[in-house]
């Protein structure tokens, strides 16, 4: 070969590894969908959490974990919703990037909540305030100052509030804080609008010859994410009245985005287990709330729904905040939000 067709040959080389597309990782089912749609027409992210699994506790395979370590740039939640994952984003290469989306400016956040401990709380004062109770409300000060001082993290004080019967709480051998920021924030489309934004213009750095396309991705991802906002909107209008109580507490972002209101859930969190005081409570909410619905997760056993609207006549449906319906891919995170509005549809309806 001539020392011209070599040049050739190493420029041409030089050029497609020039051109390959950034290796690019991401944690659940709807951020995959989200950096797909992004990436759409350049390349395709992996999954690392399979749909299904736990986020909290999933163990990866080893094609997961070359999948993670062989990454030039990985979007997550945050640790709230991974813990596990801080240390193998650790071991990342140095020019690697991590982009923790619950950190992305624009984001809506909120804190967790119980909303059956507020309804306690709610009634409690309610009665504190009577002129006949003046003793009974003095007696409380310091428990209505407490309950003052923690408005924002309602579940710091459930671990207390019920006298630690049976660790009612407890998490299955875990050590799970239901404080600080409430990670499902991809249920809110507000949040997925910011998301591919900030998505694009990672992928543009660490991608400058196909920056322009994730850029326009992005943009169409928008202008999707604002209709289909708008179509749950107008579909959802009308449900504003109805009450219901959930597995547990993952849907506040979705609630919240468009006027739904729950009356508690089972459990705090994916990873708790709710003892024989919290569902005693959450029967006793049912029945005064006259509840007619519960919504299931197909994660997990129906059992504890059951037992938590046992006795009321409410009806089980099902709903996912993951999508697991769904193959992982573009569409992944539309069809999940349109499938939640469908349930709570199906819920109000009684169909």
């Amino acid at each position: 070969m001539s020392r011209t067709a070599l040049c050739i040959l190493c420029a041409g080389l030089a050029s497609q590894a020039f051109a390959e597309t950034p290796n690019v990782a991401t944690d659940i089912a709807p951020v995959h969908s989200l950096v797909a749609r992004v990436m759409d027409g350049v390349g395709e992210p992996s999954l690392i959490i399979p749909p299904g699994a736990s986020p909290h506790n999933h163990a990866m395979r080893p094609s997961e974990a070359r999948a993670l370590q062989s990454a030039d740039v990985v979007f997550w939640v945050g640790e709230e919703l991974t813990p596990w994952m801080t240390k193998p984003l650790g071991a990342l290469s140095e020019n690697a990037r991590s982009v923790v989306l619950l950190d992305v400016d624009g984001t809506v956040l909120y804190e967790f909540r119980d909303v059956a401990e507020d309804a306690h709380h709610e009634d409690h004062e309610d009665h504190a305030d009577h002129d006949d109770h003046d003793d009974h409300a003095d007696d409380h000060d310091d428990h209505d100052d407490h309950a003052d001082d923690h408005d924002d993290h309602g579940d710091d004080h459930d671990d207390h509030a019920d006298g630690h019967d049976d660790h009612a709480d407890d998490h299955d051998g875990h050590a799970h804080d239901h404080d600080g920021v409430d990670p499902h924030a991809w249920l809110d489309p507000e949040n997925a609008r910011v998301w591919v934004n900030e998505i694009a213009e990672t992928l543009a750095a660490a991608d400058p010859e196909n920056a322009q396309t994730y850029r326009d991705n992005a943009q169409a991802a928008n202008a999707e994410l604002t209709e289909l906002q708008e179509q749950i909107a107008a579909d959802l209008a009308d449900k504003h009245t109805d009450r219901f109580i959930t597995f547990h507490d993952a849907y506040q972002y979705f609630e919240k985005r468009f006027g739904l209101e729950t009356s508690g859930s089972v459990s705090l969190g994916d990873a708790s287990s709710p003892g024989p005081a919290r569902l005693a409570a959450l029967r006793d909410k049912v029945i005064e709330d006259e509840i007619t619905c519960a919504f299931a997760e197909p994660q997990y056993d129906t059992r504890l729904v059951e037992t938590a609207i046992e006795g009321s006549g409410a009806t089980i449906y099902e709903i996912d905040p993951m999508g697991v319906a769904f193959d992982p891919g573009v569409t992944q995170y539309s069809d999940m939000l349109r499938a939640l509005a469908g349930s709570y549809q199906r819920c109000s309806s009684g169909s």
